[in-house]
């Protein structure tokens, strides 16, 4: 029997110090099925939410919130802020040391500096293989997931620094494991682009001229949500493992069993 869980409201709410929240509820599956609201939701990290965000996600009923972030996020921004009753998960999907040289670029490099990383493509390019070495990669962490919101993690908040690109990842699997359109899937994750929810980039100077178009510009590909970025992690699932049911199956190691689950906690009648 599916278990009755309570209905967040679907619209958005305002949220001082957590950017990039949504429900995911609403998306169709192929088979004409839809997402239910208050069961998946989404967001750049907690660390800075104020009373007012906290008192909003109480009433949301979370059981699970799933922070992506790693150990170096965390001395970055914080711990996120402690919600009671509800349980907390770090699942880091990249390590501390991951690119730490090169953030620290990001956030201090000249203009000299940065045009020698992240130019020509360089940057989107890294992008595109981080998706895809999460994907290949990161399989058990995924598969914790899944098998989490199987058995009892619903309502669930997934989120990593930005809310884009770990915590898209995982939701895009998520997604994917329920039926999900690809399209759709693909629209939602695009969502992390609309202005008010996207990530506020520091640099350890905010100076006018570190912070000047041409860095800005320079900078753009590391902070945009992409279709390419997705599509590359799309790809590797097909390259890996032939198709999406072999990853589930394969690679995440998710039965059908574990997947009827998951479609009677997260979608709506059939």
């Amino acid at each position: 029997m599916t278990q009755q869980l309570p209905q967040a409201p679907s619209t958005e709410p305002e949220l001082t110090g957590v950017r990039n929240f949504r429900d995911v509820g609403g998306l169709p599956t192929v088979d004409g099925r839809r997402v239910l609201h208050g069961r998946l939701f989404r967001s750049g990290h907690l660390a800075h939410a104020t009373e007012s965000d906290a008192s909003f996600l109480a009433t949301l009923g979370l059981h699970t919130i799933f922070d992506f972030r790693n150990a170096a996020d965390m001395r970055l921004e914080g711990p996120d802020v402690e919600l009671a009753g509800v349980r907390n998960v770090n699942l880091p999907l990249t390590d501390p040391a991951d690119g730490a040289e090169f953030w620290k670029m990001v956030r201090d490099g000249d203009l000299d500096q940065l045009r020698s990383i992240l130019a020509d493509g360089k940057a989107a390019g890294r992008m595109s293989a981080s998706y895809r070495r999460i994907i290949k990669e990161r399989t058990a962490e995924h598969s914790r997931v899944l098998h989490a919101l199987a058995e009892d993690s619903v309502p669930a908040l997934m989120h990593c620094a930005a809310g884009k690109d770990r915590a898209g990842l995982s939701i895009a699997v998520s997604l994917l494991a329920v039926g999900v359109e690809r399209d759709a899937i693909q629209a939602d994750y695009l969502k992390s682009n609309d202005p008010h929810r996207r990530y506020l980039v520091r640099r350890g100077d905010n100076s006018p001229a570190a912070m000047s178009p041409e860095v800005m510009q320079l900078l753009a590909p590391l902070f945009d949500a992409r279709a390419e970025y997705l599509n590359a992690a799309f790809e590797t699932i097909q390259q890996t493992w032939g198709d999406t049911e072999r990853y589930l199956s394969e690679g995440l190691n998710v039965s059908a069993e574990t997947r009827e689950r998951l479609r009677d906690r997260l979608l709506d009648e059939a």
